[in-house]
């Protein structure tokens, strides 16, 4: 693990290989409030061909967690000073949900960006769907009596199929080993959140020009598919793959085919 300090606010990040002319580099930005584990599945299946770089967002993980409000444009400013302090100049930019939002950000004020990978994410703004109050309510309280392990579990119900947790309930306890371990804690998590809600690309984001992939799950219960659909309206060169009945983690729960996808699209871009 390496870390780089803007504005006194120190972000670690990892970094797997060394980029060289045959590899090219790709970042991986996580979601609001995961720790750099959420890439477990896109890391190691990327890792043999591409430098990679897994930061850890202001207040998560291993990054400092100061105190809010937050910004999108903050979190894309300490991206740059990862792939600065890497050394990165030419870089491929993979994110998800809140990820995705701080890719968006990134391509349009830094210069960087040789393609962008958007997963389950919004543009923002007043045309985006936002997240249903439902799973508000899910993902920001939990019982009383639940212990810290129940409590994840609740929280991250929203994002999962139904069923998967019995189907994978190996997976699903390491999941929750790993954001013991790195989720950001309560006031850093509501300052991301704040983040989320405050972003807007709407009227900017037809003037990203670098080559994308839109990937979305139509069963997504946390950024609805419709924020997808919008993306792919205002970015008519897009590569678009809709998930059917895919999840907001669908990345994970479809890691081999999302895989492949994600490989094809750095392999050409």
């Amino acid at each position: 693990m390496q870390t780089v300090t803007r504005d006194g606010v120190e972000i670690a990040y990892e970094e797997r290989g060394q980029p060289s002319g045959d590899a090219d580099s790709v970042v991986l930005v996580e979601g609001l409030g995961y720790g750099r584990w959420m890439w477990r599945w896109q890391a190691e299946a990327l890792a043999d061909d591409y430098h990679l770089l897994l930061p850890d967002n202001r207040g998560t993980g291993d990054s400092d967690a100061p105190e809010g409000p937050y910004t999108v444009g903050q979190m894309a400013a300490d991206l740059e000073a990862v792939l600065a302090d890497a050394g990165v100049k030419s870089v491929h930019v993979v994110g998800a949900s809140m990820g995705g939002m701080i890719a968006q950000r990134y391509v349009l004020d830094y210069d960087r960006a040789a393609s962008v990978a958007l997963f389950c994410t919004s543009p923002g703004g007043e045309a985006a769907v936002p997240t249903p109050d439902a799973t508000m309510a899910r993902m920001f309280s939990v019982p009383d009596d639940a212990d810290e392990r129940e409590a994840i579990r609740h929280k991250m119900a929203p994002a999962l199929s139904e069923g998967f947790p019995e189907r994978e309930p190996e997976t699903v306890e390491r999941i929750v080993d790993w954001r013991l371990d790195s989720d950001a804690p309560p006031a850093a998590r509501e300052a991301q959140a704040g983040a989320v809600a405050a972003f807007d690309a709407g009227d900017e984001i037809d003037e990203i020009s670098v080559p994308t992939l839109i990937l979305h799950g139509t069963g997504d219960r946390v950024l609805p598919v419709e924020n997808g659909e919008l993306l792919a309206d205002a970015l008519a060169d897009a590569q678009v793959t809709f998930y059917e009945d895919g999840p907001h983690l669908f990345f994970i729960e479809e890691s081999d085919r999302v895989n492949d996808r994600l490989r094809g699209f750095l392999d050409d871009a």
